[in-house]
């Protein structure tokens, strides 16, 4: 049997990495209290510690332009197929 991994919530995460970011408790004594791997503990410290500033700064981190540029294509695309298809079906009428 394979063990299923546990999944924390990005409240969980932000609370634990803010708590070790503080530095008030050492990351063991973080990761026995909220019984996560003391690497875990360490990898989202070190995202929250790189990622933290663009949080105020109001600029979109460059995968979340890239989504919201693929979004727009995706949306474009559709359009398109629909205007094709409704001009199919208006040939198709004809033709019959």
């Amino acid at each position: 049997m394979t063990k299923k991994r546990k999944q924390y919530s990005a409240q969980t995460k932000f609370r634990v990495s803010l708590d070790a970011a503080k530095g008030s408790r050492t990351i063991s004594e973080i990761a026995s209290l909220h019984k996560v791997a003391p690497t875990q503990v360490s990898n989202w410290k070190k995202h929250l510690l790189q990622k933290g500033a663009t949080l105020f700064d109001g600029q979109m981190a460059p995968a979340d332009k890239e989504w919201i540029e693929r979004e727009k294509e995706l949306y474009e695309q559709i359009g398109r197929l629909q205007m094709e298809l409704e001009w199919l079906k208006k040939k198709a009428d004809e033709l019959s």
